[in-house]
């Protein structure tokens, strides 16, 4: 399929922090991407997580996207998704696929596909998010056979936070966390500039970085059956790619 010619792919936002990531990879791709925003109280906390990725916001979400006429739409969020484990997680993206009539997913299980379409089995996790989320994080990718190796929390409570980090800080956040026997570094916050990093990061660990708001795009295009492809995006956006799921 010509990107060019790509159905919309929405996305649902918590909040503002670095959802600039999705115009630069519409830019590249030459995609639609639009956004749209929903609002929680921005904490790395359960129970504030649950209430963010709960069928009412999702849904408000889903009316937002509704002018753009997506094909499909991705929950962007991994705590917001994760924090209600496997199964919530899935019965999450059902009632959001319900409310907007198309395909849905979410960056949680974005994150399990890519790994799979990776052929990865054990990754490391640099994670943004206090230990006790990450954890919850590290319990979601084991129950898709995906072993953590090695997970590291930076303890930053707010999305907001995380958004501020520069470039360079985001570099010595994977760097300092990737682990050898990892086939790949994970990052998981979708309010984390990474896309402009990810070329660098891959040549410096020498192994694929996946990050939140890159599986999330590359999700959301595999939703609707578009898979362009980009050098600028990372091994998994590097060429298609199919697993067992397909």
């Amino acid at each position: 399929m010509n990107a060019m010619n790509a159905p919309t792919v929405g996305f649902i936002y918590p909040d503002h922090a670095a959802e600039d990531d999705y115009p630069r990879a519409e830019a590249t791709l030459g995609v639609r991407l639009p956004v749209a925003h929903i609002y929680g109280t921005d904490l790395h906390a359960v129970p504030e997580l649950l209430d963010l990725g709960s069928p009412e916001k999702l849904a408000h979400g889903a009316e937002l996207l509704a002018p753009h006429r997506p094909a499909g739409i991705v929950w962007a969020c991994t705590s917001g998704s994760f924090v209600y484990g496997p199964d919530g997680a899935r019965e999450q993206v059902e009632a959001l696929a319900a409310a907007a009539g198309v395909p849905a997913t979410s960056t949680s299980f974005a994150f399990v596909d890519a790994a799979h379409a990776l052929g990865v089995r054990k990754v490391a996790v640099a994670a943004s998010y206090p230990d006790d989320v990450a954890r919850l994080f590290v319990e979601f990718l084991a129950a898709a056979d995906i072993e953590v190796v090695s997970m590291r929390s930076s303890g930053i409570d707010t999305a907001a936070e995380v958004g501020t980090l520069t470039p360079a800080q985001v570099r010595e956040l994977a760097l300092a966390n990737d682990h050898p026997d990892a086939e790949a570094l994970l990052i998981p916050d979708t309010a984390m500039h990474t896309l402009e990093v990810l070329p660098e990061l891959e040549t410096a660990l020498g192994k694929p970085v996946l990050t939140a708001n890159q599986v999330t795009i590359w999700a959301g295009l595999r939703l609707v059956g578009a898979e362009p492809v980009s050098a600028e995006l990372g091994t998994l956006l590097r060429e298609r790619h199919s697993y067992v799921g397909d």
